[in-house]
């Protein structure tokens, strides 16, 4: 007999003979008759196995316990109790593993999110992390099917790279040299002729720069990949290690590059809300009671475009009180950007025209000179959930920037380059994959979107 997943089994209908493997959620009975919920992670739900003491001895019972893993077989009947369409009535059962009452962790309901932490390895047992986790996976193929349905070219990007796409120098070094035994060359610095690369190199900020090589060739390409910041922040919003989902598009502008934004996530929020209704039900009902509602909003509403200087304006003349002060030039805090979205338009925002000074030098300039053709998406609770731009296409422009911010142009020689032989318009956007998630799991930290999260002083699963 096969295996049927507990997801299909509480689809079909009653009077077959089944098999079910899972673990036991809980176990209750008395002396004539235990109920077991079992569970095997294709769904929150459960489905209750019935076993009739007069089939079965408390001892072959004994090890079917919160926690251990268990294959029944079975008839599917009707269920006479609440909750449930059909329940399974055991025939025979094996037990694969044990889990001991007395030392395994899972044993009650609500435990806190900050002592899953501390078991990672155990966690996506539990109902919480099973619905992120299927969620997860709903939205990576969400993405891949967004973008192959609008004939996007899905480019792999280097994890390993010697240039810093951000220009924020928080990166992981990439190296074998002996760091008990660090070569140095005459002026005192590392000597990298004898490392792996022959030159510094890091873990990668970002897959942009190369997407925009790929632009360049294949008209619309996105990449979708790991990538890494070395910043020592413990905030709820930050990782070590997270997602980015960055398209870049050859001949689109700035309104083009937030219409496909706009549609992209719209698209996500909907593709979750469609199939993924059982553990949005269920964060929705334990975490977060507007979490269904807001994300319907979202797909209903037409997203504000504001320029930065505007929405200073809203915020210095709102009269609330911000821990960090507002002013034309500064960049944007989650706190002013919350305000604009949830008090002040009620509604998501792209922001617009940012000062050059506090954006990325491959961002387009306005001909204001002052201004940048940014965009930022900015949602409920989360604040920027997209950042992106046109990119300065112009050879002069770029290197004129480059050299004004005192970058050096030996790493970035490539990039430069594409803007020497048959430059084009071309725009793109990274979307992080974990603050979509927080999103639309209504989750308050992104290390409970991201299956084994990477902090500072934590890289323990």
């Amino acid at each position: 007999m096969e295996r049927i997943k507990v997801c299909e089994l509480l689809n079909k209908d009653a009077g077959i003979e089944v098999q079910v493997k899972g673990w036991v959620r809980t176990k209750r009975g008395n002396k004539n008759i235990a109920f077991v919920a079992l569970n095997d992670g294709s769904t929150v739900n459960n489905i209750q196995i019935v076993f009739d003491m007069n089939n079965f001895t408390e001892d072959q019972l004994k090890d079917v316990t919160t926690g251990a893993c268990i294959c029944v077989e079975g008839s599917l009947v009707a269920s006479v109790g609440s909750g449930q369409k059909v329940e399974i009535h055991a025939g025979s059962l094996l037990v694969y593993g044990t889990a001991s009452p007395e030392t395994y962790p899972l044993q009650k309901k609500g435990h806190s999110l900050e002592f899953l932490r501390e078991i990672g390895h155990l966690r996506p047992r539990t109902n919480t992390f099973g619905c992120v986790l299927r969620i997860r996976h709903a939205m990576a193929f969400a993405i891949h099917k967004f973008f192959n349905d609008k004939g996007f070219f899905y480019l792999h990007t280097p994890l390993i790279t010697a240039s810093d796409a951000e220009g924020a120098g928080a990166m992981f070094q990439v190296t074998t040299l002996d760091l008990n035994n660090v070569p140095k060359s005459a002026d005192g610095k590392v000597d990298y002729s004898s490392d792996f690369f022959g030159k510094a190199t890091n873990l990668t900020v970002s897959g942009q720069l190369e997407g925009e090589l790929g632009a360049l060739a294949l008209g619309q390409i996105y990449t979708f990949g790991p990538t890494f910041r070395a910043e020592n922040s413990n905030t709820p919003r930050h990782l070590s290690e997270f997602w980015m989902i960055e398209p870049e598009m050859a001949f689109y502008e700035i309104k083009d590059n937030m219409d496909l934004a706009e549609e992209f996530i719209k698209y996500l929020v909907q593709y979750a809300l469609d199939n993924c209704a059982d553990d949005l039900k269920f964060l929705n009902d334990m975490f977060d009671k507007e979490l269904i509602e807001r994300l319907r909003s979202v797909v209903d509403t037409q997203f504000v475009r504001l320029p930065y200087t505007e929405g200073v304006e809203i915020l210095m003349k709102s009269g609330q009180k911000f821990e960090y002060p507002v002013s034309w030039g500064t960049d944007l805090q989650s706190e002013h950007e919350r305000y604009l979205v949830e008090k002040h338009f009620k509604k998501p925002v792209i922001l617009t025209d940012y000062p050059k000074d506090i954006k990325a030098f491959y961002m387009k300039q306005n001909d204001d000179g002052r201004t940048v053709r940014a965009m930022d998406v900015l949602f409920p609770k989360i604040g920027e959930i997209i950042g992106g731009s046109q990119r300065e296409e112009s050879l002069e422009k770029l290197e004129s920037r480059i050299k004004e911010l005192n970058m050096g142009t030996e790493s970035l020689w490539w990039y430069i380059d594409t803007r020497r032989f048959g430059s084009a318009p071309h725009s793109g956007f990274g979307l992080g994959f974990e603050r979509l998630l927080l999103f639309v799991t209504g989750m308050a930290n992104i290390r409970d979107v991201i299956p084994f999260p990477r902090s500072p002083k934590n890289a323990e699963f």
